[in-house]
């Protein structure tokens, strides 16, 4: 954190900047690496135009936002003009409107990486578990968004307007793989590529899915990898439906005569699912249930962003949980 006490000990606002941002934003870069933000996209123009403020600043000022549910370019720019909250982010000034709007439009070149690297902080913390889910989930636009399009939400049976996201979640609702998409229906190749990006973090012993799930591909790709796949059984996919309730029953089967799994295990392990959704409603909370921007690459910058807030909090709460005096962060 470049802002420090002594730094601030000539500032008449002391005592409020302490007692507002000790328990909220300060709390959520304390123990972050936010310096490496060193992506090529950041760089000085040629033209020789310079910066107004650096990545790792702006990158705390979206998160200050985005955990206080003020999204959209003019609400953190008004936002970042208050002296308590510039002053906490690590600005020297605040930050202009177009330094704000440029800065969103270039970290959607890297924000999945600027995500991957926080998901590793979280995988150095121990904070995954064996098991993984996957689901998508539902991303609403503004009517402004000309870059959206009407989906359709199965679960709910009802159509929307906006995009979809594709998480992968374990532990204390952390998300480790996620995919931007057009709609909350995702391509199975989506589901092939948030899965082979989960498994390049740590490889778990449960793979959850629903039934959308019941692929061959996804299921002898995760099985090729060591890693036991439980997804609902489908029936629909087939005019000669099978008498099982997960995919996996059928697979190993097929192909191994040593291993065998009890019914209970896997009700037990498909129940887990929930975890996934409570990610998503995490998420949620976070700012992902409606984007503020208009266009597509404002709108995945938002959706990854409010992902990396979702890993700040879960690394914030990680290293305050044992200090008496520390104020867990909630979302």
């Amino acid at each position: 954190m470049s802002t420090s006490s002594q730094t601030l000990q000539g500032e008449a606002s002391i005592d409020e900047f302490f007692n507002v941002v000790a328990t909220e934003t300060l709390a959520l870069f304390e123990s972050l690496e936010f310096e490496s933000l060193e992506f090529d996209v950041f760089a000085p123009a040629e033209t020789g135009r310079t910066r107004e403020h650096e990545p790792p600043e702006l990158m705390r000022g979206f998160l200050h936002c985005y955990y206080h549910d003020i999204c959209g370019i003019r609400p953190v720019e008004r936002e970042l003009r208050n002296t308590v909250v510039w002053l906490s982010c690590g600005f020297d000034r605040p930050p202009s409107r177009d330094a704000v709007d440029r800065f969103l439009t270039d970290l959607e070149h890297v924000v999945d990486e600027v995500f991957d690297r926080l998901v590793e902080q979280a995988a150095r913390r121990g904070l995954l578990d064996l098991t993984y889910c996957v689901d998508s989930t539902d991303v609403r636009a503004m009517p402004a968004d000309q870059d959206a399009s009407k989906c359709y939400d199965p679960t709910d049976d009802e159509y929307y307007y906006g995009y979809g996201c594709t998480i992968v979640s374990t532990g204390q609702k952390i998300p480790i793989a996620a995919e931007f998409t057009e709609s909350k229906q995702a391509p199975e190749e989506t589901a092939m590529r948030v899965t082979r990006d989960a498994l390049a973090v740590a490889q778990p012993i449960w793979m959850v899915g629903d039934s959308a799930y019941d692929t061959l591909d996804w299921h002898d790709h995760l099985l090729a990898a060591g890693v036991v796949p439980v997804a609902a059984y489908n029936a629909r996919n087939t005019d000669d439906p099978k008498y099982i309730e997960y995919r996996v029953e059928d697979r190993i089967e097929k192909h191994s005569e040593d291993v065998q799994l009890k019914q209970s295990t896997l009700d037990e392990t498909y129940n887990r699912r929930t975890g996934v959704e409570r990610t998503n409603e995490s998420v949620k909370d976070c700012g992902l249930g409606r984007t503020h921007t208009r266009g597509r690459v404002h709108a995945r910058a938002q959706v990854f962003l409010v992902l990396c807030l979702r890993l700040v909090v879960a690394i914030t709460n990680y290293e305050r949980r044992d200090n008496p005096g520390s104020t867990i962060i909630t979302v």
